[in-house]
């Protein structure tokens, strides 16, 4: 609970005959991280003289190509199933979604399974692919007649066949937008050039500006558009478009209308396709990322002639087993080679937690931070007990406690199915809310004071002593013991850590110095208040406090006094406790106050609009505290607490393991 699985490395070594089914159960198994042996090697003279780098097999471009493909249709047949849905159908999708059905597939070799994966592909297109170009081809009918409509729009006032206005064998015709009091200059221009043009203009429909049409013969062309970018000229491309502006504007309409019919009907036959292979593209993508996975796997080995050589990281508590699935998958044709992980040296040991039910959601929340150090403590169990209440303080309201535990529910029976993040912060939600729900009850946080304003009922679970706005002072004194144990824990840990790594000096600069300097303050503190004490007391407690400074000043420099500020600061700021607590409550206690006001003092809508002032106000109140409550809630774990003693790690644990959402290997 306290620390992460015990860790040892394992080098496996096998005949090549038996490494693709001593991969495969090692894949399927998910017992071993697998680790690059090279870097093992080059630190091993002797066996790096007999060994040289394993490579992926040939077999892996052609998984990577067949992936890419059944990426592409994946998508595809998923777009088509899920086009249409609504906001309706997004929330159920994310309240209660479809369980994946996993299909039944056999353990085949990476040849065989490439054919199948080929013909199972080959089947799909065959079907997908004519409907593509169904689409491509009206995708692209729809862009040109657009296109075409566009322009007949800007040449609406042309009573005329747009097809007079392309060039001739003789002649070339210039169409284009000017300004409109450009015209009567650039006709001048244009007059210049030759005798053998005619001009005419034609106003656009927004009055600012004009078409303009330039016909000439062919020779010169280039001078009349030379001498129209002289001015605001934009040209107009008129293509091969035939008819009136009117004739085409309302052909293209009717064809996009019939177009949009036949890509209805083309996507009916396309979901139709997608309701019959979805499932079997979903498994046999799975299959290829795990084939893919298991190939690529061989470029961490090293090889002789004839064997393979792995190394692995495994739990000290899986060793067994994994020894005996390698000499089951081998035939008994290999050997084990154990390497313990001993002393300090353990950095770049990869992570794997052992945290109980209740703790292990919240290694989600550690994760966020940084994964722990192998052989340092897992702050896990502590963040599982301390988040919770402190979100709970910071919200202490019993109606917004219940939604946050309600949506955790929503999130654990719902996406929490499917996905493990949501599962974790599920639970997290619930136990949040839960703690806000109790505080808010024994504090008096009901939807602010709700009822006894509003209902004029005080609820019986209210503590007196601790009622938010009557004790505040109380709650800041709770908050602020909190802060003190808290941070002490952590002060324990740190030195725990520092002591198992041999970091003496930092163990006493760092944390039990604060063990001594609140022995003084509180020596100091009773000589005052208590005669009895009196100046021994005093006396006693002077010298402890000036211990704790020479403490500071031996492990940290004469700078290191100045950590007493930062020690007070770290206990203090769990005075933000009884803040978030009073704002939460202060806010839905306006809502109440503003709601009744307008109630009593509106006539005839004033009820209808205190209804409305109470829903959203406290809607607003609930989600910008549930957001300042958690980040509080992280920030005391975070900054107060983790500051004390974490020792970051590298990494997790990542198992070298087949992905089984979809599939399951036929038994």
């Amino acid at each position: 609970m306290f620390k992460t699985a015990r860790m040892r490395k394992i080098r496996i070594v096998t005949l090549e005959k038996y490494v693709a089914p001593t991969v495969d159960a090692l894949h399927e198994s998910g017992l071993v991280q697998v680790s690059d042996i090279s870097e093992s090697i080059q630190q091993d003279p002797e066996l790096a003289d007999v060994v040289t780098p394993a490579k992926a097999t040939p077999y892996t471009g052609k998984l990577s190509s067949l992936l890419m493909k059944t990426n592409g249709i994946s998508e595809l047949l998923g777009d088509s199933l899920s086009e249409g849905h609504g906001l309706k159908d997004t929330l159920m999708s994310f309240i209660s979604p479809d369980m994946p059905v996993q299909k039944e597939v056999e353990s085949l070799n990476t040849e065989d399974f490439i054919k199948k994966a080929e013909d199972t592909l080959a089947q799909v297109e065959s079907k997908t692919s004519v409907i593509e170009g169904k689409l491509s081809a009206l995708d692209a009918e729809t862009s040109e007649l657009k296109s075409n409509k566009s322009l007949a729009n800007r040449l609406s006032n042309f009573d005329m066949d747009l097809a007079l206005l392309r060039d001739s064998k003789y002649t070339s015709t210039t169409v284009g937008r000017i300004n409109a009091e450009s015209a009567s200059e650039i006709k001048n221009e244009l007059s210049k050039l030759t005798d053998e043009l005619e001009v005419f203009t034609v106003p656009m429909d927004d009055k600012e500006g004009e078409i303009i049409t330039v016909v000439t013969l062919k020779e010169f062309s280039d001078d009349v558009y030379s001498t129209l970018r002289k001015f605001d000229f934009e040209r107009i491309e008129i293509g091969d478009v035939e008819g009136t502006p009117q004739h085409i504007i309302s052909n293209a309409d009717s064809r996009l209308l019939t177009i949009e019919s036949e890509r209805a009907s083309v996507k009916s036959e396309l979901k139709a396709v997608a309701e019959q292979w979805d499932d079997e593209i979903l498994a046999l993508k799975e299959q290829l990322e795990n084939e893919k996975e298991k190939n690529e796997i061989l470029s961490s080995f090293v090889q002789t002639k004839d064997a393979y050589v792995l190394e692995a990281w495994v739990p000290v508590k899986d060793t067994e087993k994994v020894e005996q699935l390698v000499e089951k998958s081998s035939d008994g044709h290999c050997a084990f080679e154990t390497i313990e992980v001993e002393g300090t040296d353990d950095e770049n040991v990869p992570i794997l937690q052992q945290n109980g039910w209740y703790a292990r959601p919240f290694e989600y929340l550690v994760d966020m931070y940084s994964p722990v150090r192998y052989n340092a403590l897992d702050p896990t169990i502590f963040v599982a007990i301390t988040f919770p209440f402190f979100f709970g303080f910071c919200l202490t309201d019993a109606v917004y406690g219940l939604i946050v535990a309600l949506i955790g529910v929503v999130l654990l029976k719902g996406m929490g199915k499917i996905k493990k993040s949501m599962h974790s912060f599920g639970w997290i939600l619930i136990w949040s809310g839960l703690w806000a729900i109790i505080l808010g009850l024994i504090t008096n946080g009901f939807l602010g004071d709700f009822p006894e304003r509003i209902v004029g009922f005080r609820l019986p679970t209210v503590v007196s002593s601790v009622e938010a706005f009557v004790h505040p002072d109380t709650i800041l004194i709770i908050a602020i013991l909190v802060g003190l144990i808290y941070t002490n824990i952590g002060f324990i840990l740190g030195a725990i850590n520092n002591l198992r790594y041999g970091n003496k000096k930092d163990a006493i600069g760092s944390q039990i110095c604060w063990f001594v300097f609140e022995a003084g303050i509180i020596l100091l503190a009773l000589g005052v208040i208590m005669p009895a004490i009196g100046m021994i007391g005093m006396v006693l407690g002077g010298i402890l406090i000036i211990a704790t400074i020479g403490m500071l000043v031996w492990a940290n420099g004469a700078y290191g006094v100045m950590d007493i500020f930062g020690y007070m600061g770290d206990v203090l700021s769990y005075a933000r406790l009884l803040a978030l607590c009073l704002a939460t409550g202060g806010i839905a206690m306006t809502v109440n106050i503003l709601a009744q006001m307008i109630d009593q003092m509106v006539p005839f809508v004033g009820i209808v609009l205190a209804i409305f002032i109470f829903i959203f106000g406290h809607i607003a109140n609930f989600l910008f505290q549930v957001l300042g409550a958690f980040i509080n809630a992280l920030r005391l774990n975070y900054v107060e607490f983790f500051s004390q003693f974490f020792m970051e790690g590298k990494g997790k644990f990542e198992a070298f393991k087949a992905k089984r959402t979809f599939t399951k290997i036929k038994n």
